[in-house]
This record gives C-alpha cells, sequence and structure tokens, in this order.
C-alpha cells in the first residue's frame, strides 16, 4: 500500500525577539561580532600609535650634540684690508670702562680703511609715503605704427580675395574654409592670409559645398519704424522679427527653422526707417555680394507716393500733372548727388499720384532726395522687388526663406 508524504512549510525566521527589538540578520552559522564602541576604538588606536613611536625611537636613535657638524661662526670672513687682531691683543675690562678716543685720536679701523658711509637724508615713514599721491609728468602717446607685411605685393593678392572674385565664396567665408583646411592651392593645403599668383590653381573640398548650401536667406517685409542695420536712436533693427511666430504661414521653401540660422544673419541692402517693403537678410556671402557689391546690376523696384512741392499748383491738381516731362525725364537719367552722376534709372507714373522706380545702385535716401531735385516731396516709399524675387502677398512683419530654386 502506498504511502503519502505531505510536505509542510517551515516557519520564517523570527526578526525580532521576545521585547519586541528589531534582532540583527544571521550571517553564516552564528550572530557577526558586535561591534566595538568609539570610546573603545579609539582607545585601541592611541596603543597602536604609540607602540608605533616606540618601535620607531628604538630602531633610529636621536643624534648626539657632539656627533653634529660645528656651524660656521659668524664674522668668520676677513677682508682683503688687514687682519683682525687677535683677543688678546684687545683692551681689556668692560666696555664702560674704555675711555672713549677723541674724535681726532680715533684709530684706524681694525680691518683696515672704512668705507666712507654715503650721505643719506632724512628717515622717511615708508607706510605714509606709500598714501601719497605719485607725481610723474604724463608721456606722449606712443605713434602708431603700420603693421608688417607678410608678404610682399608682388607675391599676388591675397587667396581670400581672389576666392571672392572668381565668385567662389565670399572673404569672411573664404578665411573660415582656410582655416578649416578646405582649400588647396597647387595640391597644397592653403593657409590663412597665403597670397596667390595668377596662375594658381584653387581647389575646394566638398565638406565646403555642403556647409554652403546650409546656409539661408530670409526674405522679410518690414515695417515703418525698424533700421535695415543695427540698432541706432532707440529703434530696432528690423533682425529681432526674425522670429518663429512671425513666419508667413505659407511658406513654399519647405527649411526647418534651426537655431543656427541667426548666426551671422546680416542686411543685404538697406531700407530707410521710414520705408516698408522687401528686405533680405541672409547668411551666404555670395548673395550678400551680388546685391550690394561695387559692380552689382541687379534691379531693385519701388513704388513712391509723393507730392508736389516745387511750386504753387491750382488746388486740385495731382503731381502727376504739375510735373514736366522734362523733370520727368531727368529723374530716368541727368541727376547727381554727392558731385557723382547716378546710373541710369527707369521712372514712370504707377497713377496719379505714385512713381515707379527701378534702380541699379542704392545710395544713401537716393529716391527721396532724387525727388527733392524735381520738386516732389516724398510721403510713401515701399520696395516691391529685387532682381527676380517679389514681395508678393507676404504680409507686413513676416518673413519667408529663400527657396532653394529661387534667384535673385
Amino acid at each position: 500500500m502506498a504511502t503519502l508524504t505531505l510536505k509542510t512549510k517551515k516557519p520564517a525566521a523570527k526578526t525580532r525577539n521576545a521585547d519586541g527589538e528589531k534582532r540583527s540578520p544571521l550571517r553564516g552559522k552564528g550572530v557577526s561580532k558586535p561591534r566595538p564602541t568609539l570610546a573603545k576604538a579609539q582607545a585601541e588606536r592611541a596603543e597602536r600609535q604609540a607602540a608605533f613611536e616606540q618601535r620607531q625611537s628604538a630602531e633610529r636613535p636621536a643624534p648626539q650634540r657632539d656627533d653634529r657638524p660645528p656651524r660656521p661662526k659668524a664674522g668668520a670672513f676677513r677682508p682683503e684690508g688687514g687682519d683682525r687682531p687677535a683677543r688678546g691683543d684687545r683692551p681689556s675690562g668692560p666696555r664702560g670702562d674704555r675711555p672713549a678716543p677723541a674724535r681726532g685720536d680715533r684709530p684706524a679701523h681694525p680691518w683696515g680703511e672704512a668705507p666712507p658711509r654715503a650721505e643719506r637724508g632724512p628717515r622717511m615713514d615708508q607706510r605714509r609715503a606709500s598714501n601719497r599721491p605719485v607725481e610723474f609728468e604724463p608721456r606722449p602717446p606712443a605713434p602708431r605704427r603700420a603693421p608688417v607685411r607678410e608678404a610682399d605685393a608682388g607675391d599676388g593678392e591675397r587667396l581670400s580675395k581672389r576666392m571672392s572674385e572668381l565668385k567662389l565664396a565670399s572673404r569672411r567665408e573664404a578665411d573660415e574654409w582656410i582655416a578649416a583646411g578646405w582649400v588647396r592651392v597647387d595640391g597644397q593645403v592653403a593657409v590663412l592670409g597665403q597670397r596667390v599668383g595668377p596662375d594658381a590653381v584653387i581647389e575646394i573640398d566638398p565638406a565646403a559645398r555642403q556647409a554652403q548650401s546650409q546656409l539661408v536667406t530670409v526674405l522679410l517685409h518690414k515695417p515703418i519704424g525698424y533700421v535695415s542695420g543695427q540698432a541706432e536712436d532707440g529703434y530696432e533693427p528690423a533682425v529681432v522679427l526674425f522670429q518663429a511666430e512671425n513666419r508667413w504661414k505659407d511658406d513654399p521653401s519647405g527649411i526647418k527653422p534651426h537655431p543656427n540660422h541667426h548666426r551671422h544673419l546680416a542686411p543685404a541692402g538697406r531700407l530707410d526707417i521710414d520705408s516698408t517693403g522687401l528686405l533680405v537678410l541672409t547668411q551666404d556671402g555670395r548673395i550678400a555680394k551680388a546685391l550690394i557689391g561695387d559692380d552689382s546690376d541687379i534691379e531693385k523696384e519701388y513704388l513712391v507716393r509723393v507730392e508736389f512741392v516745387g511750386h504753387p499748383v491750382p488746388e486740385g491738381t495731382l503731381p502727376n500733372a504739375a510735373l514736366t516731362p522734362e523733370k520727368l525725364a531727368l529723374l530716368n537719367h541727368g541727376l547727381e548727388l554727392d558731385g557723382e552722376a547716378l546710373k541710369p534709372a527707369k521712372v514712370s507714373w504707377q497713377n496719379e499720384q505714385q512713381l515707379r522706380f527701378v534702380l541699379r545702385e542704392g545710395k544713401k535716401r537716393q529716391i527721396r532726395r532724387m525727388c527733392e531735385l524735381v520738386g516732389l516731396k516724398v510721403v510713401g516709399l515701399k520696395r516691391v522687388r529685387i532682381g527676380r524675387i517679389p514681395l508678393g502677398h507676404l504680409p507686413v512683419g513676416q518673413w519667408r526663406y529663400l527657396a532653394p530654386w529661387e534667384r535673385f
């Protein structure tokens, strides 16, 4: 007949004693050794320290006084002027009982002729003297010297300038590429400040082109009351409007904003504080040079609202009727500013009170000064196009990216 054996669970180990206090856990077969008290631990440490010092003193006895090397006596040096008299030849007796010789009968210096003492002025308290203001005569400023040229001009022109002339990059970008090792001249890695001849072969690393392709250009509809460049007279620069909340919802570029897009973002061209319209902010030096360079020929189109102030006109006469064809021809070509003739422009009437200007240059307040020369006063100015990029339906105060397929 089979026998069944039932397994029962072992009772859980008790973690508290009869008094209800928590018991220390068991380790191995017995209880761990109790930790000593602080006083007992300090006493044991003091005993070990005393035993160690005793062993050290027994192994290295202290040196006796007689074993120490003699210390050199002060005054052992003897000058060449004479020998110091022996101790027996000196006058005996206390120092106070020795007769002081007269000033004229004073014997010679025992070691020879004593050197004469230098005459010194009255003693000055250095603590007080340090607090006195130092009086000195101001020195004239040193003349500024021109920096020494690293290379002769006959060796060629700077590499960054040559790259800018070849429209490879702006001069700032060229210096950054050279510092990164992305430029080679005749097969050798270029260095900053290098000069090249007219026949030098310049090679650009593809990494530089990739970095250049990541630069962005922003098209902003600048409102009245913002300056184009640095803040001045309490007015904010237009770049402060380059924020995510001001982006045009219909931006066709598809570019995703990035914090690096705010670095080196500069205006390419000016627009007066009391003018509105299209303003270009760019990181790409090639675009900036194409728009505002000395040899730039990109057109800028403006709509200008004017009033006639040349001479009295009948009430209700519109500006287009008061301006003679001869003065309109002068606006197209024949005026000069600051003693320099202006480039030919395209000026025509957009409507009875508004002129349409198309310029290929951008002198300071050029349109306003041109209108003053023919008796017109500008009361409103708006830039509506730069090259092949129109302002379009971009709202005032908002911006969009220049799309990769767009060109000025």
